[in-house]
């Protein structure tokens, strides 16, 4: 079978995600692209959903933090990023979405948006609610642990131990 002609064949954008939830979550690429899945449908119906035809191109998550590429069809990406603000968790953790851009190829998507993380994370001792506790210490908020869970702290709430 021969491949369609350039002019004819569907053209894409690639929108990249920054992706931020506690740090002890564990999403996968498969729970994310099934979120977006769910977030196109719900949000577009069916009709729209395909013709956004949204998929997950690449995806990392660790430590809270996390990157994702995900194709949509040309002249579809304002209705995508609504449907993608919709998810507020994924797998039952809730997460922070952020579109960082949209790039008509995968290189200049991956050049200009992704692997940007400013500050890198680590954990500290701090002290919070009269108490010292281990947190995890970004860009100026910390993810303080309480017992079984944890609490979203800005610098001006806790202290450094």
């Amino acid at each position: 079978m021969k491949h369609l002609p350039k002019h004819l064949r569907p053209r894409w954008r690639y929108l990249a995600i920054g992706l931020e939830s506690w740090p002890d979550a564990d999403v996968d690429r498969r729970s994310f692209q099934r979120e977006v899945w769910y977030a196109g449908q719900n949000l577009l119906g069916d009709p729209g959903s395909a013709r956004a035809d949204l998929s997950v191109v690449r995806f990392a998550f660790a430590d809270g933090r996390g990157e994702a590429l995900v194709k949509v069809r040309r002249g579809e990406t304002e209705p995508a990023r609504a449907a993608i603000a919709c998810i507020d968790a994924i797998d039952g953790a809730p997460v922070g979405i952020r579109v960082r851009g949209i790039s008509g190829t995968i290189r200049a998507a991956e050049e200009n948006y992704l692997g940007r993380h400013g500050q890198d994370s680590g954990e500290r001792n701090v002290v919070f609610g009269n108490e010292e506790r281990v947190a995890v210490v970004r860009d100026g908020s910390a993810d303080v642990r309480l017992e079984d869970s944890f609490a979203g702290a800005t610098d001006l709430d806790y202290d450094l131990a």
